[in-house]
């Protein structure tokens, strides 16, 4: 499938909406006070977990079938900073990834990620140029 399709809808008098796509379970997205409620995730929080998935995913599945590594399990971290003026768009995301993995290093991650910044994540191909992104790497 080569299209992507969400489809959103207000739920409240405010800026709240349930998006959804496929036949997967709806999501809800507001913004903060006094704007929203609070009560859903914000776009720019979607947007990280989005790009940490992205990550996530691909690193893993790079790391198994490319460099054919023994991966348990990542848990990531992702952490973004705003512009100070308008629009607050994020310019800097820190990942922070925690990999499970039998003979891994560092150095074979950091080389995982480049591959994965240049030519497989497609989420981080729509913010590169735009955002810098650092990686701290803890391997167990």
């Amino acid at each position: 499938m080569n299209d992507v399709k969400v489809n959103l809808k207000t739920i409240d008098d405010k800026v709240m909406f349930s998006a959804t796509a496929r036949e997967n379970p709806a999501v809800v997205i507001d913004g903060v006070p006094p704007i929203g409620t609070g009560s859903g995730y914000t776009p720019m929080e979607l947007l990280m977990a989005s790009f940490g998935s992205c990550v996530g995913a691909t690193l893993i599945s790079f790391l198994r079938r490319k460099m054919n590594k023994v991966v348990y399990g990542i848990s990531i971290e992702v952490e973004g900073t705003k512009r100070n003026e308008h629009p607050k768009a994020v310019e800097r995301i820190l990942l922070r990834l925690n990999i499970e993995a039998k003979d891994l290093t560092e150095a074979e991650v950091r080389e995982a990620l480049s591959v994965l910044e240049e030519k497989l994540c497609p989420v981080w191909a729509m913010m590169k140029g735009n955002v810098k992104v650092d990686a701290e790497i803890v391997i167990s």
